[in-house]
Formats: C-alpha cells, sequence, structure tokens
C-alpha cells in the first residue's frame, strides 16, 4: 500500500517537475530568439496570429510560473483518488484535475494578452513588455501591495495554503467531477496571485529574472511556514515602492 502511494507521488512529482521544464524551456527560447514573437510586433501592428502566439507564451508562462506552487494539492488529490479507487468509488485521474486547473489559469493568459495588446496599442510598453509610464507602473504596484493586505487574497491563499482541507471539502466524484475541483482550485489560485502577475506589465513580460523572482514569490508565499506574513510583508514593500514610483512620474 505504502509503496504504491509513494511510487506514485514520484509519478506525479516527475510529471508536474516535467511540465514545468518544458515551459520553462519554451520561455527561454522564445526569450533568446532574435526571430521570435517580440521581435516581429516590434516592427508591425498586432495581427490576429500575433495574438494567439502571444495568448500561447502567456499560457505557457503560467503553468511554468503556477504549477510548482500547486504541486502539494496535486499530490493530496492523488492521494484521496488512489484511496477512493481502492474503495470502488468512481475516482477520475488527476489529469482531469490538472486540466480544469489550467483551462483557469489559460483564461488569465486571455485576459493578460488583451490588457498587453491594450497597452502596446496607446504605446504604454518598452519592446521587452515592461510599462514605459512611471505613473502607470506606480498603479500597478500601489494595487499589488494594498491587494496583499486584503481578506480575499489572505481567504485565497488560505485554500492554497490547505490542499487536504479543499479535496475533503470539494470533493467530487468522476471526470468531470475533478475537473470541477481543479476549476474551483484554479479560481483560488487567481484570486491568489493575479495581483503579482500583473506585476509583470512592470518588470517585463520577457524578462525572465523577473518571471522567475515572482515564480519564487508565489512559492514562498503558499508553501513557507510564514507564508502569510511574508505575503503582507511584501505588499508593503510594494506598496512604498509604487508610490516613490507614482511620485517620481508626476
Amino acid at each position: 500500500m505504502e509503496f504504491v502511494l509513494t511510487r506514485e507521488r514520484i509519478l506525479v512529482l516527475a510529471a508536474v517537475a516535467g511540465v514545468t521544464a518544458l515551459a520553462w524551456t519554451y520561455l527561454v527560447l522564445m526569450a533568446g530568439s532574435q526571430h521570435g514573437v517580440m521581435a516581429g510586433m516590434e516592427s508591425s501592428p498586432w495581427t490576429p496570429m500575433h495574438f494567439v502566439m502571444m495568448l500561447g507564451m502567456w499560457a505557457v508562462m503560467m503553468v511554468g510560473m503556477m504549477l510548482p506552487a500547486a504541486a502539494p494539492m496535486i499530490l493530496f488529490f492523488a492521494m484521496f483518488a488512489r484511496r477512493s479507487r481502492e474503495q470502488g468509488h468512481n475516482v477520475a485521474p488527476v489529469s482531469a484535475f490538472l486540466l480544469g486547473y489550467i483551462v483557469v489559469w489559460s483564461g488569465f493568459a486571455l485576459v493578460a494578452t488583451t490588457l498587453q495588446w491594450a497597452l502596446d496599442r496607446a504605446a504604454l510598453l518598452s519592446p521587452d513588455t515592461a510599462t514605459t509610464s512611471p505613473i502607470l507602473g506606480g498603479m500597478i504596484l500601489i494595487t499589488a501591495g494594498l491587494y496583499q493586505w486584503t481578506p480575499l487574497k489572505d481567504a485565497c491563499l488560505g485554500v492554497c495554503r490547505s490542499p487536504a482541507e479543499f479535496v475533503l471539502k470539494r470533493w467530487r466524484a468522476g471526470s468531470v467531477g475533478a475537473f470541477r475541483m481543479g476549476v474551483e482550485h484554479g479560481a483560488f489560485c487567481v484570486g491568489c496571485c493575479w495581483a503579482l502577475m500583473a506585476l509583470l506589465f512592470v518588470g517585463g513580460v520577457m524578462n525572465l529574472l523577473w518571471v522567475f523572482g515572482l515564480s519564487l514569490v508565489v512559492l514562498v508565499e503558499k508553501l513557507m511556514p510564514k507564508g502569510r506574513w511574508i505575503a503582507k510583508s511584501l505588499g508593503a514593500g510594494l506598496t512604498i515602492g509604487g508610490i516613490w514610483m507614482l511620485m517620481d512620474g508626476i
């Protein structure tokens, strides 16, 4: 029994690590390519194909950034599903849960791509997709910083930090049930991290060091024992930095 569960944990972790590695490999290749999507967009207006390619980039980026932090939830779902299956219940594979999670973040990617298109049309983005307006940058920092202190942030972060409680309270059988659970968890995850993801427009969407740094922040918030206080401390720092940037731009 324990060997089977241990082996399943290893397989799930290997799958999460593999998908994450593929996502980051894609991002590194895109950022390093002189003939990539961004290079083409610097010299020509957005086209439907550009939009689709940027949407794909955002979706892959969200997978690379968010999937590692979701690993504890995925692992607990896999363990609980295994035990339910052994008791004769109708249980879907982990892939159904993961699909629901990715669908939600793909929806967020669509919103982010649309926002990037709007900012680009307004000439507010540099070639590396960072805002050129200190006022806009300051407002994004302040918004992200203040959101770290809101009850909604705290509630969503609490769900993300409690895999067992989420699975036990929201368990649904079958493939559709697992998919719905993935969607619900994805929604809480977006509620927790959307403001942090908006910071990509401050440091640069294609700035991989900035992307990696935000990924670490998400991991620390969700996995470290003092994650809630770290989130609030970060919020205070972002707010102060935003005010400084805003004053500099006025």
